[in-house]
């Protein structure tokens, strides 16, 4: 069973990636011929969509394809950060953020700064202001990232982890885009011996908090 169990996966997998691939096509020659016929805002509103199609695409394949596949290395958590915010701040958000503690971690550093990734941009959807706040002591390595947005009731907390939800309130995880945001997330930080944690922020929006042992 556990063999036959295996064997779907990597056919699934397999399948999605060469689905991937011809769609990744497609969207190169979408964008080129955007390119090509100029501006406006009708080419504007274009470009957008083409882009969101591509980080769906790829939010499908990472949900499919899991953490496989990567090696564990030291990572610089401080300067991984620092990347998210000024990613953060390039798209017209207010971000800060501090580390505390000895900031190189062993982690798998793709899949996590994809983790860290989805939870800023969860909060930079829903809030003008975005703190990322690290700490690492000697058992864990945990890592906050506050926003002011409207946040998510209590009661929906854990259901939001769920592939494909989307909420009725004001904040609707993930709106606009796959529904997976934070059930990639949650995966890779699981992945990792952790787990992510969805609280109220001292900035009156959402909190999400990673911990993983280091």
């Amino acid at each position: 069973m556990k063999a036959r169990i295996e064997r779907s996966i990597e056919q699934r997998t397999a399948m999605l990636a060469g689905v991937s691939h011809d769609l990744r096509t497609i969207l190169t020659r979408f964008k080129l011929e955007l390119e090509l016929i100029g501006e406006g805002p009708e080419i504007d509103a274009m470009r957008r969509d083409v882009d969101e199609m591509s980080m769906m695409l790829e939010d499908y394949l990472a949900f499919a394809r899991g953490d496989f596949g990567e090696n564990a290395q030291p990572t610089d958590m401080a300067n991984a950060m620092e990347e998210l915010r000024s990613d953060a701040e390039r798209n017209g958000h207010a971000a800060t953020t501090t580390f505390h503690g000895l900031p190189v971690v062993t982690v798998k550093p793709a899949s996590f700064k994809r983790c860290l990734g989805n939870l800023v941009s969860n909060a930079a959807r829903y809030g003008n202001a975005i703190a990322i706040k690290g700490h690492r002591d000697h058992r864990y390595l945990t890592i906050t990232v506050d926003d002011d947005g409207p946040g998510i009731p209590l009661k929906m907390r854990e259901e939001v982890f769920k592939p494909f939800l989307r909420l009725d309130d004001a904040r609707n995880q993930d709106q606009g885009g796959t529904g997976l945001g934070l059930a990639i997330a949650r995966d890779i930080a699981r992945s990792h011996g952790g787990d992510i944690t969805l609280g109220d922020s001292p900035m009156g929006g959402l909190r999400a908090t990673v911990r993983v042992p280091v």
